[in-house]
């Protein structure tokens, strides 16, 4: 079996130049930056768009420009490549890890179609860090290149933080698996479930298209509809991810460990007496309760494998929040860390997260390739960072639109929560609901 070449570049661990600026109008701020790092072919910005309800918030948002050192790879010891650059480069750090890691993990295989063609793993070492919290913009140089910070600052200053306005390309967004064929395949899913091989599992099918999108904008205006605490944009070279994500994965706060799966889902009312009827009947909704103490279940055994014992605690069960497009399902669960586990060996022990894949895990993962039509690649995977002292904090990469330009390929994809008391109508019908602010940007129509 052949393997991608992996790029592994070390470094002696340095200390960045710190640069201060206070801020008062933080969204023209964002979008200056946004604008500004689009000269780097290495991007990733990640906003928390300032929502309430977000547990553990840390950073209004965070932009990482322009790879000193950088890892790509297959799924194929994947995880201990990625260890050894985090431990070895003990600096800040930002990538994806793709749902097809779960082969590095399991005996398990991806042979579904691949129109995207990401690599399974991509971090990089950034020259350039940007973090902005509490009116203060802080900027992080590494020293190569610390004579810019002044420049870069004045440049940003004088950025425009408007999109030159152009007529967008028509797509014609198509379907993998259309609507009898899904249903067709939830059925085969439930038989699953009434044999006992699971109790859960996600299906998840793909849109896609082929042509060519303005990834600047068409991020914006998906994450004007949706506002979502874990907002992404990523430009790696040709491939784009331009993410409304409301899911954190896993967040490390020295020896703590957050989880927040998401399981649950309902439509916004059109006024305050049916929104607040919408969420009340998701809270008490006994199949959407059932898919979320499945999968925080799930979650718990995970954490189990390198959480101190007795640390293992649910701290939030099935609350509902708010989001523009969807009232969602959430549920946090937390451990501390056990001693001698490192930051990337938490991630390999959870990884992917138990809300896309299902319960028991492994089987769950075996039927969902079975059945999906597409490979997720870095659908249902996760992007975040490390921080130097180890520390990390990833989401997880759902309501997001994924993009190769070279490849002019277009993708997003949905998914639910398949248990016994499923209806495949009704499942359809929530897998529209998520797609909808994807569609909407693409078609023009935000």
């Amino acid at each position: 079996m052949e393997h991608k070449r992996v790029y592994l570049f070390i470094f002696t661990p340095v200390t960045r130049t710190k640069k201060e600026h206070i801020y008062t109008d933080l969204d023209l701020l964002k979008s200056k930056l946004l604008q500004w790092a689009q000269q780097y072919d290495e991007v990733i910005w990640l906003d928390s768009n300032s929502y309430e309800g977000q547990n553990y918030p840390e950073y209004e948002a965070i932009l990482a420009v322009e790879a000193f050192t950088s890892i790509k790879t297959d799924y194929f010891g994947a995880f201990d490549k990625l260890e050894e650059y985090q431990s070895t480069t003990k600096d800040w750090i930002f990538g994806y890890l793709s749902y097809d890691l779960k082969n590095d993990v399991e005996r398990l295989q991806s042979k579904n179609d691949d129109g995207l063609d990401f690599p399974d793993l991509q971090f990089f070492q950034p020259k350039k860090v940007f973090l902005l919290k509490g009116g203060i913009l802080t900027m992080l140089y590494l020293p190569m290149c610390d004579d810019e910070i002044e420049e870069d600052y004045l440049q940003i200053q004088n950025t425009s933080p408007e999109i030159k306005e152009e007529a967008a390309e028509s797509l014609s967004i198509k379907l993998k698996i259309h609507k009898d064929a899904y249903k067709d395949k939830v059925e085969k899913m439930l038989s699953h479930i009434y044999r006992g091989d699971i109790y859960e599992a996600n299906f998840c099918q793909e849109f896609f298209a082929h042509g060519t999108i303005d990834p600047v904008r068409v991020y914006k205006n998906l994450n004007n509809i949706s506002s979502p605490p874990f907002a992404t944009y990523i430009k790696l070279d040709e491939h784009y991810v331009l993410s409304a994500t409301p899911e954190r994965y896993l967040k490390k706060i020295g020896e703590k460990v957050v989880s927040s799966p998401i399981k649950g889902t309902a439509a916004r009312g059109k006024d305050d007496k049916e929104d607040i009827a919408f969420a009340k009947a998701l809270s008490q909704d006994p199949k959407e309760r059932s898919e979320n103490v499945m999968i925080v279940d799930l979650v718990r055994n995970d954490l189990s494998r390198i959480a101190k014992k007795g640390s293992v605690r649910v701290e939030e069960l099935c609350k509902v929040y708010p989001f523009k497009q969807v009232h969602q399902m959430i549920s946090t669960v937390a451990c501390d860390v056990s001693v001698g586990i490192s930051p990337v060996d938490v991630i390999r022990a959870t990884f992917p997260m138990g809300s896309m894949t299902g319960a028991p895990k492994v089987s769950a993962m075996q039927i969902i390739e079975d059945l999906e039509e597409t490979k997720r690649g870095l659908y249902s995977g996760a992007v975040g960072y490390f921080t130097p002292d180890g520390d990390f904090d990833f989401n997880v990469i759902i309501r997001s639109i994924l993009y190769n330009q070279q490849e002019d390929y277009i993708s997003y994809s949905v998914g639910g929560a398949i248990t016994a008391q499923s209806d495949p109508d009704k499942e359809y019908a929530e897998c529209l609901l998520k797609a909808k602010a994807m569609r909407a940007v693409l078609e023009g129509k935000s």
